[in-house]
């Protein structure tokens, strides 16, 4: 998939142009999480917007998107039984850790979502981390800590 979406229009907006995308299914699908079948259910039977053109092919445009990918999120509370003010938490496996006598880069794939995170070299010991470690990237601003879940 490349980052353009599949039609993009302009309004403006004062004296700035405010870009109105489309996206094809099989884009809206990945931004979504979901597969084309998925989505494709989805519309026909209404539950997302979205338009068939004249070569049948059904777009998606991208407010809409971005309001359906909001409401599919639901609620984004950890089921893990801790208070954290960190709400951005991706369950993934660490891939690669680098460590030096005082830091330590841990590589995490989480999904499609790639995380670099520095932390103390100590901190890395102490959790024991490795590659195949499954842990959670807490993204909290322009950090990433790293948890070990309770539970997996």
């Amino acid at each position: 998939m490349t980052n353009a979406p599949c039609g993009t229009a302009y309004q403006w907006v004062g004296h700035y142009p405010r870009v109105v995308a489309s996206y094809r299914i099989g884009q809206a699908a990945q931004l979504l999480g979901v597969s084309v079948d998925t989505l494709r259910r989805w519309a026909v039977a209404g539950r997302i917007k979205s338009t068939v053109g004249a070569d049948d092919r059904r777009t998606f445009d991208g407010a809409d998107l971005a309001k359906f990918a909001l409401e599919m999120s639901g609620d984004q509370r950890s089921s893990q039984p801790r208070a954290q003010s960190a709400r951005n938490r991706f369950v993934g496996i660490v891939t690669k850790v680098v460590k030096n006598s005082v830091v330590a880069q841990v590589e995490i794939q989480a999904g499609p979502h790639r995380f670099v995170s520095l932390i103390t070299r100590e901190a890395a010991d102490e959790l024991k981390l490795a590659p195949g470690t499954i842990v959670d990237a807490v993204v909290k601003a322009t950090s990433v800590g790293v948890e070990i879940p309770a539970e997996f």
